[in-house]
């Protein structure tokens, strides 16, 4: 009986099996499903190589195989191998592939004969559980599909709800937009109004102002018509009184003359002969007197050598006299030494424009002034004398020296200046010639002579800015080679007497001077103390001349070194005791030449053109005819040239190096 159940239920769980697989054929053609077989002396699929007849056909086939197996079962006899089946009802044909009948036979075979493996076999409660848990599986399946459809709605929903809100949220974005073009539409209108409101405003104003200035341009003319007819009034009357005065005074000179010629024809004959009286007497006198002046000492020496006590008193007054004079000397010395350490110029100073002492300096400026009447024509000509600069650092520097001079008569404090760039470049020169045009008194000083001094060079230092202060019209201190002694002060090379003399410049710098103008050269900026960097107002690049400086230089120093070689300064003793030196004579050397020479000298200082043209002298002397062409000034030149650039490859390579 249980096993006939067995039978049964196994029949109907394979036609579900089948229904269920044809219906999910049907409705999704493109999904697959994996079985799992249970282990067991045979191996078959009841599912495996579907027969190529119709869902439906296969269906009804398993089912009558179903049916029959049911009814043996039934019965209580097994089904007999050998036995036959019954026959099938016959059915409608709607496949015209099958039998004629409407009938496939091998699809109900096949399930009949796994009906009977499956009843013969020991392993059928094993393949009950298999299909029972394939058929779990399916409905695990389907209901995972059945969440996940689900899934795909709510996510659907999800999707549709974000574009309502985003376009939503474009809409709202839309109408801020709208607002805002709105407004500032509104706003551009209004702005644009009170824009011409304000130009109308404007124009009104303007006409108003231009009335008014005629108005007083009108009165301004009338007033100085009225000022230049009384002026030209009054010019006229001073005219003619000083015409009247000059007429006066001429026959009044005129009268004078004419007494004082008389009355010199009158005395000039009696002053002649007192003239001869008076020489004659002086003549006669002077003889006598070398006369007497003879016999006495004669008379003297005689008495000297003859008696031994008067030479004895004669040795000893003239070594007395000795004595005294050397006493004098050495005490003169030491008194002077008091004097010019505290009246003299510092040890510090190289040059100064004061002079050593306070009472040489109106002797020295007179000199000067009066040697330098042919100078100073010259630098006013080029206002610069012998430095060539470029033209915007020209045009500065005299602003610096107008600015100075006002500075000095408004009693207002001085700005300190720091000149910069390569050596050679005019800044020693033009700090000069600053002072010079700005009317205040220079001095020069070097920051290598700082360093040799040690512990003294704080107490120099003082005196230096002591002795400054004492100018009556303000002094221009240049310190040339700054960085010797103005470095960084954490360095390690650097000396404590070094870094206190630092320190005192510092304290003696610290507030605007009314009475020093500071001014540093270097050429390193970067090596200074940041103490002493921020001491400076105005700072002045100097870099190397250009082209057409060049060419200023070459003819400036082609004029001094070439042209002039053989001029002579009046004097009243040169010609006496001085050799003549032998005129240069110039041949062919044209402004082309020079520019070419100019072009050539690429990167050369104002110094190095110097050194140049004194090459260029000694080259036209070394020469027989002392003469100088195009061809030994190129010769020159080029040489020079490589000269430099040797130098200047040596120069890299040892900071390479």
């Amino acid at each position: 009986m249980g096993k006939t159940y067995a039978i049964g239920l196994i029949a109907a769980m394979a036609a579900s099996a089948s229904a269920s697989a044809s219906i999910s054929s049907s409705s999704s053609p493109h999904s697959q499903y994996q079985y799992a077989y249970a282990d067991g002396p045979f191996n078959f699929s009841p599912f495996s190589s579907p027969p190529p007849t119709s869902s439906s056909s296969s269906s009804a086939n398993v089912s009558q195989a179903v049916a029959a197996a049911a009814a043996s079962a039934a019965s209580g006899s097994p089904p007999a191998e050998n036995a036959e089946p019954p026959p099938p009802p016959k059915a409608r044909n709607d496949n015209p592939r099958t039998t004629s009948a409407g009938f496939d036979p091998e699809a109900l075979e096949r399930g009949a004969k796994a009906l009977r493996e499956i009843t013969s076999s020991s392993q059928a409660k094993k393949v009950f559980e298999v299909i029972k848990k394939q058929e779990e599986t399916r409905q695990s399946e389907l209901a995972a599909k059945a969440a996940e459809f689900k899934a795909m709605q709510a996510q659907a929903e999800t999707e549709r709800q974000r574009v309502i809100y985003d376009e939503q949220k474009k809409l709202a974005q839309h109408q801020a937009q709208t607002k805002s073009q709105m407004a500032r539409y509104e706003d551009e209108l209004a702005r644009k109004r009170m824009q011409a409101e304000n130009e109308l405003q404007r124009s009104r104003n303007q006409e108003l102002v231009k009335m008014q200035e005629e108005s007083s341009i009108r009165q301004e003319q009338a007033r100085r018509a009225t000022e230049e007819q009384i002026q030209a009034q009054r010019r006229q009357t001073e005219r003619e009184k000083a015409e009247i005065e000059r007429e006066t005074i001429r026959v009044r000179a005129i009268a004078e003359a004419e007494g004082r010629a008389h009355e010199a024809k009158l005395a000039e004959d009696v002053n002649r002969r007192m003239l001869v009286d008076r020489a004659n007497a002086e003549r006669e006198k002077w003889i006598a007197a070398i006369n007497t002046t003879f016999d006495h000492i004669g008379g003297g020496l005689k008495a000297i050598l003859t008696d031994q006590n008067k030479l004895v008193v004669a040795v000893g007054g003239v070594t007395a006299l000795a004595a005294g004079i050397y006493t004098t000397r050495e005490g003169a010395k030491v008194i002077w030494s008091y004097v010019d350490r505290i009246l003299g110029q510092p040890s510090l100073i190289r040059e100064s424009s004061r002079g050593k002492y306070p009472w040489s300096g109106l002797f020295s400026r007179a000199m000067s002034n009066l040697r330098g009447t042919d100078k100073g024509s010259s630098q006013r000509e080029n206002g610069f004398g012998d430095v060539i600069l470029h033209p915007s650092l020209h045009k500065r520097i005299e602003q610096l020296a107008g600015a100075t001079a006002n500075t000095k008569s408004h009693q207002a404090p001085f700005r300190n200046l720091m000149f910069y760039g390569p050596a050679g470049t005019g800044k020693t020169m033009a700090a000069r010639v600053l002072a010079q045009k700005s009317g205040l008194d220079y001095a020069l000083m070097t920051g290598g002579d700082v360093a040799p001094l040690g512990p003294q060079a704080v107490t120099k230092i003082h005196q230096l800015f002591d002795w400054a202060k004492k100018s009556p019209r303000g002094l221009l201190l240049f310190i040339d080679e700054a960085d010797a002694f103005l470095c960084e002060r954490n360095k390690t090379y650097m000396s404590e007497a070094q870094r206190s003399a630092l320190n005192a410049l510092l304290f003696r710098t610290g507030d605007q001077s009314k009475d020093i103008v500071l001014a540093l050269a270097t050429n390193r900026p970067g090596d200074l103390d940041s103490a002493v960097v921020d001491r400076i107002d105005e700072v002045l690049e100097f870099p190397l001349p250009g082209e057409a400086e060049r060419f200023q230089l070459l003819k400036l120093y082609l004029d001094k070194y070439i042209a002039q070689a053989g001029s002579r300064k009046p004097g009243l003793f040169s010609n006496l005791f001085k050799n003549q030196q032998q005129e240069i004579e110039i041949k062919g050397l044209s402004d082309d030449i020079l520019r070419e020479a100019a072009a050539k000298t690429e990167g050369f200082s104002g110094r190095e053109i110097a050194k140049l043209m004194a090459s260029v002298q000694a080259a036209v002397y070394g020469s027989e005819s002392c003469v100088l062409d195009p061809s030994l000034f190129r010769e020159v030149v080029d040489y020079k040239v490589a000269e430099h650039e040797q130098r200047r490859k040596l120069g890299a390579g040892d900071k390479s190096n």
